[in-house]
């Protein structure tokens, strides 16, 4: 048996939609991937790239390990990681998360919210990946501050995930 759809049919359901983004790809993956007009402020899924970035930046400094030596420990391009640090609008693929969350100890399912891949359910999370971005600058070595910034960040990255600890 075979089903026919008339194109009526098909322009009924295409009206249905709207002014719905469907699509598949990045656009499935972050359904709130908005096209940003040049001034506006960034969504809470770009600070949370922000800090993604920084996070990864400062780890890596941390422990001494050239972008070369990361990858190296994670698996992981070189390329890719030069980019996470240094784009906030890449959005880095789930391996390469997982990768980094067991190369630094931390939790894959916290990670996976910080760098955009899912969506927060922990406002806590959040605020504290704000408070994380906006303390920590680029500098060859890490300060004293950002030092406590980071470790203070790790603890919150660290703490059992919410739903895994019922």
């Amino acid at each position: 048996m075979r089903i026919e759809r008339s194109k009526q049919w098909w322009l009924d359901r295409a009206a249905r939609e709207g002014a719905d983004v469907i699509g598949a790809g990045l656009v499935a993956r972050d359904p709130v991937l908005e096209s940003r007009s040049g001034a506006s402020a960034p969504t809470p899924r770009e600070e949370a790239r922000i800090a993604f970035g920084r996070f990864i930046n400062l780890m890596r400094r941390q422990r001494g390990f050239s972008m070369e030596r990361l990858a190296e420990e994670a698996e992981l391009d070189a390329s890719e990681l030069l980019v996470i640090e240094s784009d906030v609008h890449y959005i880095p693929e789930p391996r390469t998360v997982y990768r980094l969350a067991q190369t630094f100890s931390v939790s894959q399912q916290r990670l996976m919210q910080l760098a955009g891949l899912s969506a927060a359910n922990d406002s806590g999370l959040s605020q504290e990946a704000v408070k994380f971005a906006a303390r920590s600058e680029s500098m060859q070595k890490l300060s004293r501050e950002e030092n406590a910034a980071l470790d203070a960040f790790i603890a919150v990255l660290s703490r059992q995930d919410p739903k895994q600890g019922k």
